[in-house]
């Protein structure tokens, strides 16, 4: 994962309405549920880890409990392999926190050490098949010293364990976000900025983070190849990527074209060009259909194929406006 990606993730979760989401949608505890996230704070990352470096890819929460606090450890893990140590890593972090908590005597009223929560949140693209017990980490011995084996076990929430149907009932902000992490057309890209924007209406600064984040998931995302400018607005994003789509159009067209030229030297310029527009414009829609819409049905398919040039501007036409596919063949199936 790029550093790019690393901070703007980082950047999300350093919000208290992001972490109560993640704690509402991903974490079934009641008690957890049942607590006041007014209340959130985020705590200084002051500690050191072993190599005497600030870490930078954890975030430390606490929320009120009665007078005391519960701390919530989260580490954001973008890996594109699991680690298989990160039992013995939490550990040790935990280890560290609670030292630094120990020296800024935040400790509660009767010198007891407070409750941590360690949460790992991965989004690699491998499923995690690391323990969550570092004791799983060391064989069993026997008698005495079974006994005296380290305990320690994480919370892991894995964004690609959850299908879109799952997320999507969730209804809400960090479900969101693991649904564009996970989003394979630009169509679903648009959905998501639509719902965001309807969920956020009254709020800019959530607006803002989002369209920032946005903005540096799609410029990662290789196969859409898309470059956008410094841009604030959650309206503006989706505005961009229907430019854009009209762009791929003219290139495929552009290219359709190009074919036509070369053909129309041997079998007549006129007829070639011509044929390599309508060729271009056919290969515009199948192309912009596929990203929007995902793989086409073979009936849809074969419409196209055989359709006139007429139909194939018409539904070209239809597509940044239309919200599924049968509203582009509406006249035509």
């Amino acid at each position: 994962m790029s550093k790019t990606h690393d901070s703007s993730y980082k950047f999300l979760f350093s919000n208290p309405e992001l972490v109560r989401d993640l704690i509402m949608g991903f974490i079934p505890d009641a008690w957890l549920h049942s607590l006041d996230y007014s209340t959130l704070e985020k705590v200084p990352g002051s500690y050191i880890s072993e190599d005497f470096k600030q870490r930078e890819d954890d975030i430390v929460w606490r929320v009120k409990v009665g007078g005391d606090w519960v701390y919530l450890y989260l580490l954001l893990e973008f890996q594109s392999s699991v680690d298989k140590y990160m039992a013995l890593r939490m550990m040790v972090y935990i280890g560290l926190l609670y030292q630094d908590l120990l020296k800024r005597k935040e400790v509660l009223a009767d010198g007891r050490l407070p409750p941590i929560l360690p949460i790992v949140l991965y989004n690699g693209s491998q499923r995690w098949t690391a323990v969550n017990d570092i004791a799983d980490l060391i064989p069993v011995v026997p008698g005495l010293v079974e006994h005296f084996k380290p305990r320690l076990k994480y919370l892991l929430i894995d964004e690609n364990a959850y299908s879109d149907t799952e997320l999507a009932s969730l209804n809400n902000l960090v479900a969101a976000v693991f649904r564009f992490e996970q989003a394979d057309s630009i169509a679903t890209i648009e959905g998501l900025i639509s719902l965001l924007i309807d969920w956020l209406d009254d709020r800019p600064d959530l607006r803002r983070m989002f369209s920032l984040w946005i903005r540096a998931t799609l410029m990662r995302k290789q196969n859409y190849g898309i470059l956008l400018p410094q841009v604030d607005d959650l309206q503006e994003i989706k505005v961009m990527l229907a430019d854009r789509l009209e762009q791929w159009a003219l290139a495929y067209i552009a290219e359709g074209e190009l074919k036509g030229e070369l053909k129309g030297k041997q079998e007549g310029r006129q007829e070639g060009r011509q044929e390599g527009r309508q060729e271009g414009e056919m290969l515009a829609l199948q192309r912009l259909l596929s990203k929007r819409f995902g793989a086409l049905p073979p009936d849809i398919t074969h419409l196209i194929s055989n359709a006139s040039m007429e139909s194939i501007e018409r539904w070209l036409d239809r597509i940044i406006d239309a919200q599924q596919l049968s509203d582009i063949f509406k006249d035509d199936l």
